[in-house]
């Protein structure tokens, strides 16, 4: 099965998407729900300290708001990631590539519920396996991919010039992706079709070389230039 997804941006360029599967998935499900457990256990020791007996109903609430906007907050105001995604390298986008926004992860995240059923996340599970993209039914009700965040690397054959070099505005996830596809797919253009492409994002330098030091440096190439220690985003 083919695990790369592929969008083409209005510019000519195509981004490919590294799907990911049910494992990763699982294991970063298995993360966050650890993270939320800790987070139940705390809250109802200190409520039952704090309250006695009339602990039940704050530590519910807790329980509820925590259940349901956990996954919500972190994918909405951290670029996809709930702290298990990002420990697994993984990210929530639109199908287009976009970082994914309030009303989607809202959806997504409405459906799990649909999803677990009959038990044991049986429905999400057979939905991912029956999905080239390994979607779940919240994803397609939202229209949104879980994908790895780390690169599988530069070719061989792109010649970098200079060492990484950190972007020098913040870029978010789909232009990350635009300037490492550019990078992989400028060997294979003309001269000029390189450069008319690469002047279209002038605020990153304008120019073939200066996209391709960006792309080594969200890559996580080793250097000896400036941005040398960076990892891929």
């Amino acid at each position: 099965m083919d695990t790369r997804f592929r969008v083409e941006t209005p510019e000519g360029i195509e981004l490919a998407f590294s799907v990911a599967g049910a494992v990763p998935r699982g294991l970063a499900f298995l993360v966050d729900v650890s993270i939320r457990s800790v987070i139940y256990t705390v809250s109802a020791l200190a409520f039952f300290l704090w309250l006695g007996e009339a602990a039940t109903g704050p530590t519910l609430l807790v329980v509820f708001a925590t259940e349901w906007f956990y996954p919500v907050v972190f994918e909405v105001l951290w670029r996809g990631q709930t702290p298990g995604k990002a420990g697994l390298g993984l990210r929530v986008v639109h199908m287009d590539g976009t970082p994914i926004r309030l009303p989607a992860s809202l959806l997504r995240n409405l459906l799990i519920a649909a999803d677990f059923l009959p038990l044991a996340y049986g429905f999400g599970i057979v939905s991912m396996l029956c999905d080239r993209h390994f979607r779940r039914l919240g994803d397609m009700a939202a229209g949104t991919l879980v994908i790895h965040t780390r690169h599988e690397g530069l070719p061989d054959h792109v010649e970098l010039g200079a060492a990484p070099v950190p972007p020098p505005i913040a870029l978010d996830a789909e232009e990350e992706q635009a300037v490492v596809a550019f990078a992989e797919r400028a060997p294979s253009l003309t001269a000029a079709r390189a450069d008319e492409l690469a002047r279209l994002a002038a605020p990153l330098g304008g120019t073939r070389k200066a996209l391709e030091g960006i792309a080594a440096h969200l890559l996580g190439r080793e250097g000896s230039g400036p941005g040398s220690q960076g990892s891929a985003s």
